[in-house]
């Protein structure tokens, strides 16, 4: 398979997609779908989040782990789900501090791209995942990838909100010059830990507050109905 990858970020990471570890990980995918075995998202939709936000056109990152490893729920944004799928529990978790934050009612569905088309990089640590197993595609090579992507934008852009929810994000976002840019830390959304520090964090208004500041447009966070 050859990556699809947008021409808009070609002048920041074309290097890294001819770089010997991406050409490595294309042949691995190839040889995942020889062997029959599915992986998630599928291949056209690897980059979506690339897609949706050029690197000009970026504000806000928001940095997940691994894509959900459930049938027909990844697509290329982190956190987000396709229009049909039940909203997961992270995301419902996110929808409540939302509303906590900006009294946002909790959307009746978890499909992000209207964040995505305003500029929020919903960016995944790693890009893909054999079906039903969480994690299987770690330590790939999209690790690198991604981190080249958070380096990228720390240097050549400013005044970003990066959310770095949970201990791997935070690792992965430790590099980000907090003088240039909002970085935005908390646990995890997940059920196990929202409690313990999620709840409360306000990340919505400080962003639009941040922004705002920075003379650039504030994310409209609320989501519209599915057509």
């Amino acid at each position: 398979m050859q990556f699809d990858f947008p021409a808009s970020w070609n002048n920041y990471l074309g290097a890294e997609m001819s770089a010997p570890y991406m050409k490595e990980l294309e042949a691995f995918l190839d040889a995942e779908i020889k062997a029959g075995r599915e992986f998630y998202p599928e291949a056209k939709n690897i980059f979506q989040a690339y897609k949706y936000a050029p690197i000009d056109k970026v504000k806000v990152v928001i940095v997940g782990q691994d894509p959900y490893h459930g049938k027909g729920q990844a697509h290329g944004l982190s956190f987000s789900v396709r229009p049909g799928v039940a909203t997961p529990p992270s995301l419902q978790n996110i929808f409540k501090e939302l509303k906590g934050d900006l009294g946002i009612a909790i959307s009746p569905h978890g499909f992000l791209e209207a964040w995505a088309k305003q500029g929020v990089l919903l960016l995944n640590a790693v890009l893909t995942v054999e079906a039903d197993k969480a994690a299987s595609h770690a330590k790939k090579g999209w690790e690198k990838f991604t981190d080249a992507t958070i380096e990228v934008l720390n240097k050549e852009c400013d005044h970003l909100v990066f959310f770095l929810w949970g201990a791997y994000a935070q690792k992965k976002g430790a590099s980000i010059d907090r003088t240039r840019h909002l970085v935005i830390e908390s646990v995890h959304p997940s059920p196990l830990s929202a409690h313990r520090g999620f709840f409360g964090t306000k990340p919505f208004s400080q962003t639009n507050d941040f922004l705002k500041k920075h003379h650039k447009s504030p994310i409209d966070w609320k989501l519209p109905p599915l057509a």
